[in-house]
């Protein structure tokens, strides 16, 4: 499919193949920001930080030489972007030692980036068993347990982590995403708040205090809070959307669909990025810029499995077709 020049010269070449979501665009990409653990096959013991305030850490006890030496080779799989074979190494590490929390750990990371979300529970779980002070399996655990749900568990997770480490910021941040999804948008805010004061560098919580915001229709403070998460992730394309959503609501149509294209720009398999353009150029008449626009997110809706918004991109679809001269 080709689109508009006006929307090439801003945007991107479109792929056709399958959808792929960045995991900085998942609800629960924060879990995956935190580095996998890596050990030198020449360091058999890590020493706990001796800051209250640092990461919880599992500590190495001498171990069989090979399963670091698979929990290494795992770790340069990752960075090469061979993740089935990573998996394999974690787990063939985490067989050779039970006793090696990093691995189960870093097995859970892969699984979930994977979308084994059972698996990498099991994993986390399986971490937080060798090493009952391990944090950071605490947080993953209870936040692979939210997406699936298990709302009670996950909750009894990352408080746990939050005992062990209360200035782990990714546990505030699945913690403002459980009570968010509880309907306690006040608690909320007051997790993301402390994500966000722990981890600066993270986009997330303030996406997430903007969303509630505009929830509760305070538009201007969810304006600033989208802003302020771009700063930090330029690239993030939610926060793009949502902050165009707002300049389209205000009827600033320009800046709408800069944002709009910027979210395309960012992930151009994010199909709410078209829909928005297509709601701006059927404002501003441009009934064939919209039909083009419009299509390709249906044909994404369609493909990522949203049926409802794929008939609602075919409903405006038929808009701009019937408005065209």
């Amino acid at each position: 499919m080709d689109l508009s020049n006006s929307w090439k010269r801003f945007c991107f070449k479109i792929k056709q193949n399958l959808p792929y979501t960045r995991l900085t665009l998942s609800p629960h990409a924060f879990i995956l920001t935190v580095s996998f653990l890596l050990f030198s096959t020449s360091l058999t013991v890590l020493k706990q930080p001796s800051t209250a305030s640092a990461q919880s850490l599992p500590v190495l006890t001498p171990t069989q030489p090979a399963a670091v030496e698979f929990l290494n080779k795992g770790i340069g799989l990752i960075q090469q972007g061979k993740l089935p074979e990573a998996i394999a190494a974690f787990r063939q590490a985490s067989q050779l030692n039970p006793q090696l929390a990093p691995a189960h750990y870093n097995l859970g990371l892969a699984l979930r980036q994977s979308g084994q979300l059972q698996a990498s529970a099991d994993a986390f779980y399986q971490a937080t068993q060798v090493d009952p002070n391990f944090a950071l399996a605490f947080a993953n655990l209870g936040a692979a347990l939210l997406e699936g749900n298990n709302l009670q568990q996950a909750r009894d997770y990352l408080t746990r982590a939050l005992e062990l480490e209360p200035n782990l910021g990714v546990a505030h941040y699945n913690y403002g995403l459980l009570l968010s999804q509880a309907g306690d948008q006040e608690q909320a805010i007051d997790q993301f708040k402390n994500a966000l004061q722990v981890s600066p560098n993270a986009p997330e919580p303030a996406y997430h205090i903007g969303l509630i915001y505009l929830q509760q229709g305070k538009i201007e403070d969810a304006k600033k809070l989208f802003q302020q998460a771009l700063k930090i992730n330029p690239k993030y394309a939610e926060a793009h959307y949502n902050l165009g959503s707002i300049l389209f609501s205000q009827g600033n149509l320009d800046a709408a669909l800069t944002a709009f294209r910027k979210a395309a720009e960012s992930n151009s398999n994010y199909p709410n990025a078209y829909y928005g353009a297509g709601l701006v150029f059927l404002r501003q008449n441009r009934f064939s810029d919209a039909q083009q626009v419009l299509q390709y997110a249906k044909m994404l809706y369609t493909v990522q499995g949203n049926s409802q918004w794929a008939a609602n991109a075919e409903q405006l679809l038929q808009k701009a077709r019937n408005s065209t001269p």
